[in-house]
């Protein structure tokens, strides 16, 4: 393993423990919406109006910003020095907190108009709900994105441990907003709107110090308009689509599941904060440390060590995510049951919510490889190949999805996202070889194929398993927990010991880093 290797699974290593404590979190916060308002209308209200701030922060910060802006920020480091990367970085940000609170002012005005284009299914007390909620909600926009940026900086500057904890705030604020606004107020779902917006403020004012102790003083002067921010809006253009196709899909799902039953929309979400806990794990967090390195050596014209930290990438991307698909499809009820069966969720909404679990499972893979596809093309500066790509990928989900979601109902929304990341991948990878050469493609399908081995090998340990240690409705919480947590330690133990039979280099690696970290 490289040494920039080594740079890049240590950083990841950094964000994924950090990430795995905000998907904890997560998971208590939706335990806690899922025990005082199950999945019915208050949520699908919630979850919605929460959707419309949260798809403009992957369009906008996650997104477009982040792929924009670590790519030039690195060249300007690395060229032309530290003051001048800061003085751009500052006119950044006072560029994006203008377009920001005008963005803010516009979603509050137009928030009926917003939400009748989200949820057309919407109607009555339902779309008012929706529609307040959206209001107390869209200034959120403003602080995520500022926190985007402020992350961005910190991890070409080599801090990923502050930006990675950022959506813990987020997590608490939502549960102690539900915990201790909720109960006084009239609509007590407005509660989480709330935390919602402090979590926003908490999440900005964490990465504050760390700029500061870097360096970075915000009051110091910058122009408006620095020549960094036009090549930053440049690449922006069109990587809004390129870098948030996931999410302009999943806001698909979210439109046309308001057409189907009351809970859909909830089925949807639950299912897809599962999906989203190993893909946070690592493929989010491996993308965000590939980025930098990724940019550090296109910069640097070093495209062989580019192409190996590619091939890297995405080994240890499939050698966790395909193991994690398996289990996901297996464990999906109990895992449901553990995590969301309390309270208001019922037994009806965990079956449901199951379903929808299996067929995004299917595309977890695929959601992880874009992440590294899509930082290869954007350390590149090249971003209109992505967004053309993303145009076919959400194109192909449209039709999928219209003619999947009369017989599958809400599952057929998951699996036409699942489908529609998998054309993306094909397509990217594609286009990437055609851009530069060979991208190691060989040593990609050797470590592909000996992952599905081992993950078929698991997936029927586990299925025998869960046959052994069956969980209903009646096994109490303690006894969910013990077999739960049986289940996943079967699994990883499984999995670990095939690996190393046949030889995966991932697993070694990752030992390697353990013993050293």
């Amino acid at each position: 393993m490289t040494n920039e290797n080594k740079r890049v699974a240590k950083a990841a290593g950094v964000i994924g423990i950090f990430t795995l404590l905000s998907r904890i979190f997560g998971f208590i916060r939706d335990m806690v919406v899922a025990w005082f308002f199950g999945a019915g209308m208050l949520t699908d209200a919630f979850f919605v109006a929460f959707r419309i701030p949260n798809l403009l922060r992957r369009l906008l910060a996650e997104g477009s910003l982040s792929m924009a802006f670590v790519p030039v920020f690195t060249e300007y480091l690395t060229q032309k020095g530290k003051t001048e990367a800061f003085t751009m970085a500052r006119s950044v940000l006072r560029v994006l907190s203008v377009v920001l609170v005008l963005i803010s002012v516009i979603g509050i005005i137009a928030a009926p108009e917003i939400v009748r284009i989200m949820a057309p299914g919407f109607d009555g007390e339902k779309y008012q709900l929706t529609v307040a909620l959206t209001r107390i909600m869209f200034p959120y926009i403003f602080f995520v994105c500022l926190v985007a940026l402020c992350m961005g900086i910190l991890n070409v500057l080599g801090h990923f441990a502050a930006p990675a904890l950022a959506p813990v705030f987020l997590n608490l604020a939502i549960i102690g907003a539900a915990l201790f606004i909720s109960p006084f107020l009239k609509h007590p779902v407005t509660g989480l709107a709330i935390g919602v917006l402090i979590g926003g403020i908490l999440q900005l004012g964490l990465q504050v110090p760390f700029l500061i102790k870097k360096g970075l003083f915000f009051w110091k002067k910058a122009p408006f308009f620095h020549p960094g921010v036009k090549r930053i809006i440049i690449l922006m253009g069109p990587a809004v689509l390129g870098a948030a196709v996931q999410q302009i899909n999943l806001f698909i799902g979210t439109l046309l599941a308001s057409l189907l039953p009351d809970g859909s929309i909830s089925y949807l979400y639950y299912a897809d904060r599962l999906v989203e806990f190993p893909l946070g794990i690592l493929a989010i967090s491996l993308s965000v440390a590939v980025l930098p390195t990724f940019s550090r050596q296109a910069s640097g014209k070093n495209l062989s060590e580019w192409k190996k930290t590619f091939t890297y990438a995405m080994n240890l991307t499939f050698f966790i995510t395909l193991p994690a698909l398996v289990g996901l499809m297996i464990l999906s009820q109990p895992i449901i049951k553990l995590l969301l069966q309390h309270g208001e969720f019922n037994p009806r909404a965990t079956v449901l919510t199951a379903q929808a679990l299996v067929y995004y499972s299917t595309g977890l893979w695929a959601f992880s490889a874009v992440r590294i596809l899509l930082s290869a093309f954007y350390s590149l500066q090249d971003t209109t190949t992505p967004f053309k790509v993303a145009t076919i990928s959400v194109i192909t989900n449209i039709l999928l999805s219209i003619a999947l979601m009369g017989p599958l109902l809400h599952c057929g929304l998951a699996l036409a996202t699942a489908l529609a990341s998998m054309v993306n991948v094909v397509l990217l990878t594609y286009c990437l070889r055609k851009k530069i050469g060979a991208i190691g493609g060989k040593k990609i399908v050797e470590s592909v194929a000996k992952s599905m081995i081992c993950s078929i090998a698991m997936g029927i340990g586990l299925f025998c398993l869960t046959c052994l240690l069956p969980i209903s409705d009646n096994t109490s919480f303690l006894k969910m927990v013990w077999i739960v947590t049986l289940d996943i330690a079967a699994g990883i133990s499984i999995y670990g010991l095939i690996a190393y039979i046949v030889g995966c280099r991932e697993l070694k690696h990752i030992f390697t880093l353990l013993k050293k970290g």
